[in-house]
This record gives C-alpha cells, structure tokens and sequence, in this order.
C-alpha cells in the first residue's frame, strides 16, 4: 500500500523509523545525517552544552523565568534587561539540561512550569504579542522597546518545544494558552508579509520580513496556528533571492549566517523541499561558502583560514554589530564570533568541529569563561569581548544537540501546528516533485 502524504511527512519530520515499507528509503536518508561524532568531538559538545546551560540557569529572574539578554561571561551578572528571543531559547536549553540531566529533572521541570505560568497571565502584551526586550521582574516594556514579531517566534519555539517534551499538565496547558493567543493576521498589518516591528508611539514599521531570513519560523508558525492563522500564501510572498559566491548557488540575502540558522534550530527541513529549495541543503550549502568566504579573507586578516573561521552578528569592540558575508557585510576586522561555527554543526559538521577545536586549544582561557566561549574576539587585537549573548548561547547549544541527538528537531516536531504548517505550504519529501529553483 502506498503510503500517505502525511506518513511521508511524519517520516521527514521526526526522524521516526516505524515506517511502511515503502518508507524505509526516506528512513535511511534521514538516519543518514547524522553526523560521525568521535569522542573528542563529544567531550567538546558536552564541555559547550553544559556550559550553555549555566548561562540559561544562572541568568533569570528568579520570579519570573525571564532570561537575561546577555551576561558577564565569567558569570560574574548582566547588564538586567531580558529578552524573550534569550528566553524562548532557554526553555529549550532546559529540555536539554533536562535530558542530559544538567540539574536534578524535578528542578528543572518546576523552573519551566514557573516560567510558562508568568508568561500565560501576567506578561505584559499587544495582540498577544511580547515586546523584545522587557523588565525581567515583571515582563513589561523596557525603554522603546518593540513588539518584534520573529523574537516571539523564537520565544514561542522554546514554548512549543516545552509543551512535546513535559508531561506536566500545567506546562501543556500554559503553553497552549501562549500561542493560541497570539494574534497573527494583526502583525501583517493588511499586508501579506509580516511587518518588521510595531512600537506604541509609531506604529508599524514600514519596513517588512519579506525576503528570505530566519523568519521561516515565523511563517510557519502562523499558518499553522489553530486560533488566528495567515493565509498559507504568505509563504509563497517571501521573496528568495540568488547568491551566488565561489561557484555555490543558494537562496539568501546580503545578511549574517544566523539567518541560515536560526529557524533550523527547531524546524527539521532534512530530506524534504517546498516549490524552491531543500532548505536544509540550501543552509549547507551557504555555511560552506561562508566558511570559504572567511578562508578569502585570511588574505587580510591572517586569523581567518578554512580550519579557522566564523563571522556573525554580535558583539564587538564598538557594540553589537550584524556582520559576516559573503558578500562583505559589516565592519570586519579580524574578529570570530563562535557562534557562527557552533551554529551550522547539522550542516558543516566536521568543519565547525575543526574550527570549534582549533578555537578552544589554540585560545584556550582567553575565550572560554564560565558560560563557554565568549561572544566574540579578536586575535589580531587582543580584544575579547566580556560577555555572552544569549541568542548566540541558544543557537550552539540547540544545534550542539541537534548534530549530537537530534533531540530538539524530534520534540519541536511532533507539534501538530508545526507539521500542518509545513504540510500547508507544500513541503514534500525529496524525491517527490522537484522544487522551482533548483
């Protein structure tokens, strides 16, 4: 019997092995990704996760769950502004530290359903939304901070992810209650793509997430909710822009290389395709030519090479900077961002690992504090930065596990909202139509 769309779906969606038959091809490729990991590999993942997982533990509000923006990376405090994006990857980090059993699994469990009961009746919201930056005493607005519809996204990742993974009836029920609230069409803004930001004392920006970036996620995540979802065209409105660097041909804008990152943390896109790409190969694809990019540039700054790189948005020694290439993008001076390698692990693994090694020996405490590696350094200047960034923390210890255990992948999955969403929008298993671009 030949199998359903669904089932195909389920299969590339999870990871499940329980197949008809006829699955058993699309079993194997997915078995197949994951990734040779030797034990110097592990022990280093290990050393990150554990590490990452301080900084989500240590830096909260202890009435609240709300998670530091960033921190002193020898956990010596932070700065005191949360952001929901920290969060929503930290709610996630603690279904990890969870299973690897970083804390005892009852504390942990109770510090989620803290955080979740806080977010479903006492944060402060416009439309169900959060604004991004907020009091991590009391979850309300900070200075002008801005209703941003993808740091929701990732907030409401980390809730999704808590939901699948706790049995809790709390958790399930408060995390439900946190996104089916959330009133989507309202971000749109009579468009049919997402407006970058609303503030009280403006409005919407006229500014939108209308070419392709980390806002997959965002997409998604509306067209698959069950109480205010948007039209499965706004998928299709996004445009997706040619790169095209050292002979490698992928969709992206001139941008850092989170944004070939982020969505994945959560969202599995292994073995399956819409209308225009495998988004998973196409983040592959753009992590190997960002790595040759970097290698381009040792030319100028001698730090970089093929076995040395990375280069993303984060901190620097004149602030946050959203930098990287290719094409140049940026102020770059000779600064690495590790981050940038942790996060494309499921895509370039042998060649972060080799470059997470070569930064951790040949830089050793410099770089790696209490928190793990620090945001950024530069080894051409001596300068490091003294803090940690919470998105930046997030995006290696979830994609250290996804490459490790594909833990996350499998949980955020067996969401209904975010398998119908992709189903919505077209997502077939490779094999089964072609996609547009290729």
């Amino acid at each position: 019997m030949k199998p359903t769309r669904r089932q195909f779906l389920r299969v590339a969606l999870t990871g499940a092995v329980a197949l008809p038959l006829t699955g058993k091809a699309l079993a194997s490729s997915v078995l197949a990704r994951r990734p040779q990991i030797s034990l110097s590999d592990d022990l280093l993942l290990e050393e990150l996760e554990r590490a990452a997982f301080e900084f989500f533990w240590n830096e909260v509000h202890p009435a609240t769950g709300l998670i530091m923006d960033k921190a002193n990376a020898n956990g010596s405090g932070s700065p005191g502004i949360a952001s929901i994006a920290a969060t929503g990857f930290g709610l996630t980090a603690l279904c990890i530290g969870h299973e690897r059993n970083y804390r005892p699994q009852s504390q942990i469990e109770q510090r989620v359903a803290k955080t979740l009961r806080f977010l479903a009746q006492d944060a402060q919201l416009e439309h169900g939304f959060l604004y991004h930056f907020v009091d991590p005493s009391n979850g309300k607005r900070v200075r002008t901070s801005e209703i941003s519809p993808i740091d929701n996204s990732i907030l409401l990742c980390g809730v999704l992810t808590c939901r699948e993974y706790f049995q809790s009836g709390g958790i399930k029920r408060d995390a439900t209650t946190i996104f089916n609230r959330v009133e989507w069409p309202w971000a749109l803004n009579g468009g049919d793509t997402f407006a970058l930001e609303w503030k009280p004392e403006h409005g919407f920006s006229h500014l939108r997430w209308d070419s392709y970036c980390e806002s997959m996620m965002l997409y998604l995540l509306a067209i698959g909710s069950p109480t205010f979802p948007i039209p499965a065209d706004c998928w299709r409105a996004v445009r997706r822009p040619k790169m095209v660097y050292g002979g490698k041909q992928y969709i992206s804008s001139p941008a850092p290389l989170f944004v070939h990152q982020f969505s994945h943390a959560w969202f599995d896109f292994r073995d399956q395709h819409d209308d225009y790409a495998n988004y998973f190969e196409n983040s592959a694809v753009a992590s190997h030519a960002h790595r040759e990019f970097c290698a381009e540039l040792g030319q100028k700054f001698p730090c970089y090479s093929g076995d040395v790189w990375g280069i993303t948005a984060s901190d620097s020694s004149a602030g946050y900077v959203a930098w990287g290439g290719p094409p140049l993008l940026g102020p770059i001076d000779g600064s690495l961002v590790p981050a940038a390698a942790a996060g494309s692990l499921p895509f370039t693994f042998r060649e972060s690992m080799t470059a997470l090694q070569n930064l951790r020996s040949q830089y050793g405490n410099q770089i790696w504090k209490k928190y793990g590696f620090v945001d950024a350094f530069n080894p051409l200047t001596g300068w490091a930065s003294k803090y940690v960034l919470g998105i930046d923390v997030g995006i290696s210890m979830l994609m250290a596990e996804n490459a490790r255990s594909q833990l996350v992948w499998n949980t955020f999955m067996r969401n209904t909202e975010a398998s119908m969403a992709m189903e919505r929008v077209g997502f077939l298993p490779d094999g089964f139509g072609v996609p547009l671009f290729a």
